[in-house]
């Protein structure tokens, strides 16, 4: 016997809000695993040898790792829309060439604040021998949004996602790691940073809070749908 329209909607809305409880649930228990395994490494912090960023093996794994080289010359990439105490700002990152050669890696050096006219930090060359130490991490997410980068007059390049190849081409590299270091806070290079892996997203609480949220329609839908029914046939056997 088919479900009258009315439980049928019910039904539909009460699977829609579920699947999005799940994945909201699902998502805070992957950021609780990523908070999780960035504390041991950071309590730990066993150096790692920095050519560890090219390893297509380890690209959402989080290590400590350091060591000498170089910043290229190439221009500065500063990621867009990233906040810092409620400012809005930038992220700036350069690309940096191990010692002994491999793959360069980008590195933040922190974050810059934008004023109000949208005009761009200069992000000064890094010459000459240096040592680097601090988080191996994946780029944050893309989204769905793309652009091309787009030059400042100081020759920095602004971007709204860390998207290795377009970036290596655009900083005329053969390829660039996977991962990316996030500098230690207490070395003197850079700018004010820190070592959070989820700066402008929402934190695994928040995700269960949206999670229980999604799960109360639903039994909200399911309890409006049980009251209407049986209203409906208690007025049905009144009526007889």
């Amino acid at each position: 016997m088919p479900l009258p329209v009315g439980w049928t909607l019910a039904v539909l809305a009460m699977s829609l809000f579920c699947s999005l409880g799940a994945w909201q649930w699902g998502r805070a228990g992957q950021k609780q695993a990523m908070l999780a395994d960035t504390a041991r490494v950071l309590a730990e912090r066993r150096a790692q040898p920095l050519a560890l960023a090219a390893d297509p093996g380890r690209v959402q794994a989080y290590d400590w790792a350091a060591g000498e080289g170089e910043f290229l010359p190439g221009p500065a990439i500063l990621l867009d829309n990233q906040t810092r105490d409620r400012q809005p700002g930038v992220r700036a990152y350069r690309a940096f060439q191990p010692a002994g050669g491999g793959t360069p890696l980008l590195v933040e050096l922190g974050w810059l604040p934008v004023p109000g006219d949208r005009r761009m930090p200069a992000v000064p060359p890094l010459p000459g021998r240096q040592r680097v130490a601090g988080l191996l991490v994946a780029p944050p997410a893309e989204g769905i949004a793309q652009a091309d980068a787009a030059p400042q007059p100081d020759g920095s390049l602004l971007v709204i996602a860390l998207q290795q190849d377009a970036l290596a081409r655009a900083l005329d590299l053969p390829a660039l790691s996977p991962r990316l270091l996030k500098l230690d806070p207490d070395l003197p290079l850079g700018y004010a940073r820190d070592l959070d892996i989820l700066p402008n997203t929402l934190p695994p609480e928040r995700h269960v809070g949206y999670a229980v949220q999604w799960f109360g329609l639903a039994a909200t839908v399911l309890a409006t749908a049980l009251v209407l029914t049986w209203r409906g046939r208690r007025g049905r056997r009144q009526g007889q």
